[in-house]
């Protein structure tokens, strides 16, 4: 029984949270009452998951993995309620506007509200299931969840938040839940069995907190008299750069696109159907031209419109972007030029080891995290911004080749899912390929994160640290040289877990002294470091779950407080 209620993830989650409302101040103490009743009803609805013997129907989740409801509910409410505790020793120290902690504010409500809608729809279709067990798992999951909403109802009724009416408030962090029950049906049944419920919950949470933060920002241009300029004002052109906006429309242009092009190709199906034999020939060329010329006007027209319309740019955004890498060439172009040749060396090289060797595929996949460090650490310390645009750039041509893989568009579809599945291993699937995906926003999602005020300057590196070091280095001393398992069916390995967590506080015992010469004040306590590193390091070591999204929001959520 208490091996069925507490397994070692679940654990290292409750610890995770244990240690983040120790560390609220009182005037968040309503947040955290918040993310315990979240964590509470999705801990218990994971026990009624795991112990049954199926999933319901509707969720074709990947085949042998763990639900991971209780790491999915509670990782983005538990990061930005740590984002709220820094922004909490800003304000204090009069160095951030009240506006944009309670745009903040607003985004964990309706963060939480995202986690609270799906886990009431997960229990309900628990409950409906043919393999229910573990009924008062359910029940008391269900009254958790209702006691989570009354706060939230209750937070959003009584705080100002933008001047927004409470009604207002309520409404948009009702629809927050509403798309992310959707969205996440709609993810599991269009990519069936390639994720776990705790992956698709992150994924889905993230994109509709994107989605709304770009629907908030039109809809302030559109109807600006909804608002009060003041606060809205405030927070909406003072603490939003240009980088951030070309960032976020590129990525929800394209994340969008796919169903301009389903609609597209469509069409063009149905016109060569009745169309001669001979205009059949160039069905793969109409296709590929079909996609280009729609691809190209989505990202030269459309997007950048919308950038222009919600930021004053002096002239096309892309023209704006290319004056920024030119502001200053010798060190921009440099290290665009040293990127490449990594690039280049190293793909080429594993590649051909990939098809050759016999190299556990997991040891070739940490080559890449040794690569990503190797590229990213020098430019965060000395061109973070240039960083920032470059991250935004690279995930925007990942986009596009999963596109193009997905959609089998020639000369390129074949080449690419080639090329792709020499790096996969069990979590990925020939539908959906997402470990480079996972490894680009690990490393990224802190740095981006940190663009506004952090006090924290070990932060920004928590995804370079914990998996480009971390996770690597646990990873070969582990295969090598492990011995002692953490679990009887599980593969990580005590000496794996120490070598990570060892590695990276030599790491920062080495980055800190670098990051004072540049003019950073360090702030960061070392027994906090020491206990944000151990808990991420014993996550890797017991989740289940694609780890290079978790682990480095575990980091950084840590360091933060």
């Amino acid at each position: 029984m208490s091996s069925s209620l507490l397994n070692g993830e679940r654990v290292v989650v409750l610890l995770f949270i244990c240690t983040i409302l120790f560390s609220l101040p009182l005037s968040l103490l309503f947040h955290g009452l918040a993310l315990s009743l979240l964590a509470l009803a999705s801990s218990f609805l994971e026990i009624s998951f795991d112990t049954s013997s199926n999933s319901p129907h509707l969720l074709r989740t990947r085949r042998g993995a763990s639900s991971g409801i209780l790491l999915g509910a509670v990782t983005l409410p538990s990061l930005l309620l740590s984002k709220l505790v820094q922004s909490s020793r800003g304000f204090s120290l009069a160095q951030l506007q009240i506006q944009e902690i309670q745009y903040l504010t607003l985004q964990y409500w309706a963060t939480s509200a995202s986690s609270c809608s799906v886990v009431l729809f997960l229990a309900l279709a628990q409950r409906r299931s043919a393999s229910y067990s573990s009924p008062w798992a359910v029940r008391f999951s269900l009254c958790s969840v209702f006691f989570q909403a009354l706060v939230c109802v209750a937070a959003l009724a009584t705080t100002c938040q933008l001047g927004l009416h409470p009604a207002l408030r309520i409404s948009w962090v009702f629809c927050h839940g509403l798309a992310s029950v959707k969205l996440i049906l709609h993810f599991l049944g269009t990519f069936p069995h390639c994720a776990s419920i705790g992956e698709a919950f992150l994924v889905t949470a993230g994109i509709v907190l994107y989605f709304g933060d770009l629907l908030l920002l039109t809809i302030k241009k559109v109807f600006g008299l909804l608002f009060s300029p003041e606060s809205v004002t405030a927070e909406f052109e003072l603490s939003r750069s240009e980088i951030s906006i070309i960032i976020q429309g590129l990525v929800l242009g394209l994340l969008l696109y796919p169903i301009a092009l389903k609609l597209i190709l469509q069409i063009w199906e149905w016109s060569l159907s009745t169309a001669s034999a001979e205009a059949r020939r160039y069905r793969k060329i109409g296709r590929s031209v079909l996609f280009t010329a729609s691809l190209g006007f989505v990202l030269i027209v459309i997007v950048p419109s919308w950038m222009q319309f919600v930021q004053e740019f002096q002239g096309h955004p892309f023209l704006w972007v290319l004056s920024f890498v030119l502001s200053e060439p010798s060190k921009r172009l440099s290290l665009c030029i040293y990127w490449v040749c990594i690039i280049c060396v190293s793909v080429l090289r594993f590649y051909n080891i990939s098809k050759n060797s016999k190299i556990e595929r997991i040891l070739l996949r940490k080559y890449y995290h040794l690569m990503a460090v190797s590229m990213f650490l020098p430019a965060l310390v000395f061109q973070p911004k240039f960083l920032d645009l470059a991250f935004g750039a690279a995930l925007a041509v990942f986009l596009t080749l999963e596109i193009i893989r997905v959609w089998g568009i020639w000369p390129l579809g074949q080449p690419i899912n080639q090329f792709m599945n020499a790096f996969t291993d069990h979590r990925d699937s020939d539908i959906l390929i997402v470990s480079h995906f996972s490894l680009l926003l690990g490393c990224a999602l802190p740095i981006w994160m940190s663009s506004g005020y952090n006090d924290r300057p070990l932060a920004p590196f928590a995804g370079i640290l914990s998996l480009g070091i971390g996770d690597t280095m646990a990873s070969m001393v582990g295969h090598k040289y492990g011995v002692l398992r953490w679990s009887k069916t599980g593969k990580k390995t005590v000496e794996g877990t120490a070598a990570g967590i060892t590695s990276v506080l030599a790491a920062c015992s080495l980055l800190l002294p670098l990051l004072a010469s540049t003019g950073h004040i360090l702030t960061q306590h070392w027994f906090s470091l020491l206990l944000a590193v151990t808990v991420s390091g014993l996550l890797e070591a017991y989740t289940a779950q694609l780890d290079n999204a978790f682990i480095p929001l575990f980091f950084y959520s840590l360091l933060c407080l």
